[in-house]
């Protein structure tokens, strides 16, 4: 019998892979770093042969580690940065030009002029987002324009599209499978959530051929498997889902009301809206949680582009720190941030503001602002964030937030998690295992080899590690946060478009 289900995490910043035993405990982690190119202020990019490298690198190296046998693991799944786009020549499996990331603003040039055509409501009605070059649709129609004669090889099925599980899958199963699954789809703009098909409307608006498509599959299924070469033996893959939903089915936020915020790279929280897609009227996202057999689960999200990368930037960019876990001991120097307000809108904020222009800024300096206030103030700003998300989340949902569970890097710092309780007014409750977005890949993976019999097995694995309480009155809360408001104001608009 297979003792472990491996799963693979292709982060913004790093490439993990983490085995799970059948109680949902981490039997053994390997994690490794890769490079961040960023050739101009708001454009970040990846070499994809440095995903790749890094993914198969710490697949291999986990399960050496653990010293079990390629037999012991019943199936992988996988999880991944979303929206982050790469094309590749399907002859060769070569990349016609670095991933495009996430948080890049490449395509705000192309995004403004879809809305200036008053094409929002379109999109917007189809795929459940806002036009932003958060999204793949524009960043594919970005590398068509600028590269001479990509978009007729593309049309004739030489050039392949891909987010950054389909890369992995193509790469893991030798080129044998081309596909992705409906969470990282709905992440596209050009994936209709209610047909679940891509649209060819919008297809047609942004001048995507369809040949360069993957299939788009259920999230929780056996798609193939793995070549023989890269574990000793052929390993079913059989679970995809974009990272924040991932990490919602890991935190087994199964039923309508449940809501879970990530912070890693970006900040990230996601409610379960069940069987039917709730539109927003404040600036969330509408999005595909998963599919399963059939069914498929809608969430709300709310995405904010700079969290725990403010972290890193305060140890590369400022070096007031040498490591990120140093920036709690520094934050803990200061009581409070000394009236200074961090927006690290470093590339742009996103929801509810999706403001491409918008930039970094750091407020409420005095002569007695010190290292400690800034990391202070840093670390708050994630919290801040998150209070924007669950404001809109609210009004959306028509619920009451009741608790906050969370998850991510930056949730092992108990300094944020008593604030965020703080400026929430409500319990945020943190699990036993944090590593919630590659559990939930391996229990979606689980699910389709009978690993795991259902969700209600799962649910019973979900076990609290700490609870913080809010310890402030409303009255500072308001205060505090009404602040952070104005900060956030004077950072908009700022970069000329």
């Amino acid at each position: 019998m297979p003792d472990c289900v491996l799963a693979l995490d292709q982060g913004t910043t790093s490439s993990r892979a983490i085995l799970f035993h059948r109680d949902g405990q981490p039997v053994a982690a390997v994690n490794e770093e890769f490079e961040q190119i960023l050739p101009a202020p708001g454009l970040v990019e990846h070499d994809p042969e440095a995903i790749w490298s890094s993914q198969i690198h710490v697949a291999r190296e986990v399960v050496a580690r653990s010293s079990l046998s390629p037999e012991n693991i019943a199936a992988i799944g996988i999880t991944n940065q979303r929206e982050t786009t790469l094309l590749w020549e399907r002859s060769s499996g070569r990349p016609v030009a670095n991933a495009i990331v996430w948080q890049s603003r490449a395509s705000a040039g192309i995004c403004d002029r879809l809305k200036a055509d008053g094409l929002e409501p379109t999109f917007r009605n189809k795929t459940g987002l806002v036009i932003d070059a958060y999204f793949s649709g524009t960043k594919i129609k970005h590398l068509l324009d600028t590269h001479d004669g990509l978009r007729q090889r593309a049309e004739k099925g030489e050039i392949l599209f891909g987010t950054v599980d389909t890369w992995l899958i193509w790469r893991l199963t030798g080129g044998r499978l081309f596909l992705t699954d409906y969470s990282n789809a709905s992440r596209t703009l050009i994936f209709n959530i209610h047909t679940l098909d891509w649209d060819d409307e919008l297809l047609g608006i942004l001048d995507i051929p369809r040949a360069m498509l993957p299939q788009v599959r259920p999230s929780s299924e056996v798609y193939g498997e793995t070549d023989p070469c890269w574990f000793g033996r052929a390993i079913p893959i059989a679970g995809c889902a974009g990272d924040q939903q991932a990490a919602t089915f890991g935190q087994a936020c199964f039923e309508p009301g449940g809501a879970k915020n990530t912070y890693g790279t970006g900040c990230f929280l996601l409610m379960n809206t069940g069987n039917q897609p709730v539109a927003s009227q404040n600036n969330l996202l509408t999005t595909i949680g998963w599919g399963i057999g059939g069914e498929i689960t809608y969430c709300l999200e709310g995405s904010v582009f700079v969290a725990g990368a403010v972290v890193q930037w305060l140890r590369d960019g400022l070096k007031i720190i040498s490591s990120s876990t140093e920036v709690e001991r520094l934050a803990a120097t200061v009581p409070n941030s000394g009236g200074v307000f961090f927006v690290p809108a470093f590339v742009g904020l996103g929801a509810p503001y999706w403001d491409s222009y918008a930039r970094g800024t750091i407020l409420g300096i005095t002569r007695g602002t010190t290292a400690g206030h800034i990391a202070r103030a840093a670390v708050d700003a994630m919290a801040y964030q998150t209070r924007d998300l669950a404001e809109a989340m609210q009004r959306d949902a028509g619920i009451p937030l009741a608790a906050l569970k969370v998850d991510g890097g930056a949730s092992v710092n108990n300094q944020l998690m008593q604030f965020q309780a703080d400026i929430l007014g409500v319990n945020v409750r943190r699990p036993v295992v944090r590593e919630t977005t590659a559990l939930g890949a391996a229990y979606l993976a689980g699910l389709a080899v009978g690993f795991w019999q259902n969700t209600g097995e799962i649910a019973r694995y979900w076990a609290l590690d700490s609870e913080f309480k809010p310890r402030i009155g409303s009255e500072q809360r308001e205060t505090l946060y009404g602040r952070w408001q104005k900060a956030v104001e004077r950072s908009r608009d700022w970069e000329e478009p």
